[in-house]
């Protein structure tokens, strides 16, 4: 299982990006999808995340500003980034996990909040 991640870019606060995560097999075979994010020097944390059902959720600081999609007919999953703060910085990661827990990565896209 591939997943391949891309959109992230320089952007300037206030900005927005979509971030894409195509997926090498059907997105309903992933008991749930997502993406998490490292800044330098952090540990990686999870950002937003979608079930099989459709069901999202999100980073308390996140929320209302990012959105998580999926595209069944692309095997894609997006990331709508609004409003972004330079705290959004980092490499973004998607995430498919299995319904037996296995979890597979994408190689991580870079995203960059700077004036």
């Amino acid at each position: 299982v591939q997943l391949q991640a891309s959109g992230g870019g320089l952007v300037q606060p206030g900005g927005s990006l979509r971030l894409s995560c195509e997926a090498s097999r059907n997105i309903f075979s992933f008991d749930a999808m997502g993406w998490y994010r490292q800044a330098p020097g952090k540990q990686r944390e999870w950002v937003a995340g979608i079930s099989s059902a459709g069901s999202t959720n999100y980073l308390v600081s996140v929320k209302g500003r990012f959105t998580i999609s999926g595209d069944v007919s692309k095997d894609t999953v997006y990331l709508q980034m609004n409003s972004l703060k330079p705290e959004d910085t980092g490499v973004y990661y998607c995430n498919g996990r299995t319904k037996l827990g296995y979890n597979f990565w994408g190689q991580g896209t870079q995203v960059t909040v700077s004036s």
